[in-house]
Order: structure tokens, then C-alpha cells, then sequence
């Protein structure tokens, strides 16, 4: 499938894009927090009651995409087509490696990395009064969540994932109901005999989800060459578990060829993308667009004209399958 015809698809599904406002940091002070929440806020230079996409980082090796300053990729193109797109800052990024090494909930801040967002939905008001041209422009009644790799595994308790405490053996709820969808990319898996890779000692946490209790709409990407070793002998598949384990509704897309990066939604050029692919990048970033403006306007055709563009035919760029 030619750029052309991305580029066309998704002007008839979503609309021309606008210019972008992107305004950073915008610093919220949080008690009892290390160091304050720091967030990047990008959206349209037009329009009103937009809808709202938090945007959960994962814990990559570059020292400035694990934070409010990556996946522009993504950010961009979201907030182009009328969301405002809301990135903090976790506690995992790199850039606070330094400040917080010794902090309460080191090195995973997985409970840290979920009530962020929360956050985040208590202080609109201070957001749209910071951002310049935002003020009166939010429709607090729609708000998705995205989430890359680490960030899918917050995004998963955002949605209603139980998880089991590795420290206490609880099992802790973190839903925020506030949240009406969301998008997992590439996120971990199930843990149990299959969490046998060589870093599971390491992050028992990210075994510990139980998606049997994740009840909200989501849309699940995975990587068909996404084979994350590191966690796991399961294969690709694992990254599609919160699609399999979870009630619907629920919606899979496994993107041909796609690894971790997903073709470098992380960042624009960035190096560490083992799979490089700006025609995927720019599918993923129209079909996410479109499965959400579909979710939160129902009855908007965007998803099924985007589903149908980019994901049959001979030039499809992964495929779909919903329950």
C-alpha cells in the first residue's frame, strides 16, 4: 500500500489535520510524589469539545522518549485529528533515574505509573488554564488511554486489570472510571509458567496481571515478530493476551512484521527500532485514531472505513479480529 493511499484513507475517515499546539512541561504538583508530574499537552489549534488521550510511556533504552518527549509519532497525528493528547512524565522514565533511584515503589513505580493518570483527570482544570487557547476547549466526558510496553501494563490497570502485589500477595484494583477506552501496544502478557524468561525475577510485577477483570472497551496491538524473550518462551503471542484473556469488548490488531517498536512509534528516527517502518507508523497512528473517534462518538464510521483500508486486501497492513 503506497503513503498515497494512507494519506488519502485517512482524510476521508477522519477529517483534514489541523495545526498542533504542543506546550511542555506543564507541572503538577503532586503530595507525596518524589518529584513534581510533569506533562506535555498537544492539541488542535481549532476546535472544541475534544476528546482526551493520556498517553502511558513505556521503559525504553533511550533517555528522553520514556518521557513527556517521546512518541511524537503517535502524539502528533492524534492530536492533529482533534484529541489533546496528555504525556507525563512516570517515575520510571530515565530522566528521573537520578532523583527517585532510592524512592518507595523503585524501579517499577507501578502504582505510581496508574494514580499519574488519575492525576492527570483531577487537574484538568489547572491544564486547560496553563495551555495557552486550550481553556473551554475539553470534553471531560471522553477520555481514552494509550499505552506502549510498560505503559499497555498501566494502561491494563486503568481499565480494570487486577493485579497481584509481588510485595504484600494482595490483589489490588486500580480502575479508573473515567477512562471509557483504551489501546495496549505491545504490552506484556500473562505471567504463570509461561513468565519463565530471563528477566521475570526482575519484574515479578509485570506477571502479576489479571485481565479476567479488564472490562472496558480496548484495542490490543501486537507485533506478529514481537518475540520478547527477554520475559517470556511464548512467542509473539504473549503480547496478544490482553486481547485473549480479557471480556470483550475487545479488539485485536496484530500488525505484519511489526517488533517492539511497532515500525518506531516511540519516537521519530529513533535508533533503537528494530523494525524501522514510517508506512506502518503512519497506519497504526490512523487506525488508533479511528478505533477511538468510533469508541467515543458511536456511531462514527472512522473505525470501520480505516479497519477496512489498511487491514484487507493484498496491501493490508496486519489484521483484525473482535469479540
Amino acid at each position: 500500500m503506497s503513503t498515497s493511499t494512507i494519506t488519502a484513507t485517512g482524510t476521508d475517515a477522519l477529517g483534514a489535520p489541523a495545526p498542533v499546539l504542543s506546550f511542555s512541561p506543564v507541572v503538577l504538583s503532586v503530595p507525596g510524589r518524589p518529584v513534581e508530574l510533569q506533562v506535555r499537552v498537544s492539541a488542535p489549534a481549532t476546535g472544541t469539545a475534544l476528546p482526551v488521550i493520556l498517553l502511558s510511556h513505556g521503559h525504553g533504552p533511550s533517555y528522553h522518549l520514556s518521557s513527556l518527549n517521546g512518541y511524537a509519532p503517535l502524539a502528533d497525528f492524534w492530536a492533529a485529528h482533534g484529541f489533546v493528547v496528555v504525556q507525563p512524565t512516570h517515575l520510571t522514565s530515565r530522566t528521573l533515574s537520578h532523583l527517585v533511584a532510592d524512592a518507595p515503589g523503585s524501579p517499577d513505580f507501578w502504582r505510581s505509573r496508574a494514580e499519574d493518570m488519575t492525576h492527570v483527570l483531577d487537574r484538568l482544570d489547572v491544564i486547560e488554564s496553563t495551555v495557552p487557547q486550550l481553556a473551554g476547549r475539553i470534553d471531560r466526558a471522553k477520555v481514552a488511554l494509550a499505552g506502549h510496553s510498560l505503559g499497555g501494563f498501566t494502561a491494563a490497570l486503568l481499565l480494570g486489570a487486577g493485579l497481584t502485589d509481588p510485595d504484600t500477595g494482595n490483589v489490588v484494583h486500580l480502575v479508573e472510571p473515567r477512562i471509557k477506552a483504551g489501546i495496549l501496544l505491545a504490552a506484556p502478557g500473562r505471567g504463570g509458567e509461561v513468565f519463565n524468561g530471563p528477566m521475570a525475577e526482575q519484574w515479578p510485577v509485570v506477571g502479576g496481571v489479571d485481565f479476567s477483570t479488564m472490562t472496558a472497551p480496548a484495542l490490543v496491538v501486537a507485533g506478529d515478530k514481537d518475540d520478547s524473550r527477554h520475559f517470556t518462551d511464548m512467542g509473539p503471542q504473549w503480547h496478544a493476551d490482553p486481547y485473549t484473556l480479557a471480556p470483550g469488548p475487545k479488539t485485536l490488531l496484530t500488525l505484519f512484521d511489526a517488533e517492539h517498536g511497532l515500525g518506531g512509534i516511540a519516537g521519530y528516527d529513533a535508533a533503537e527500532t528494530t523494525d524501522e517502518n514510517p508506512e506502518r507508523v503512519a497506519a497504526l497512528a490512523r487506525l488508533t485514531a479511528a478505533y477511538l473517534r468510533t469508541q467515543l462518538h458511536p456511531g462514527a464510521p472512522a473505525w470501520q472505513i480505516m479497519r477496512e483500508a489498511l487491514t484487507t486486501g493484498p496491501g493490508a497492513m496486519g489484521r483484525v479480529e473482535s469479540k
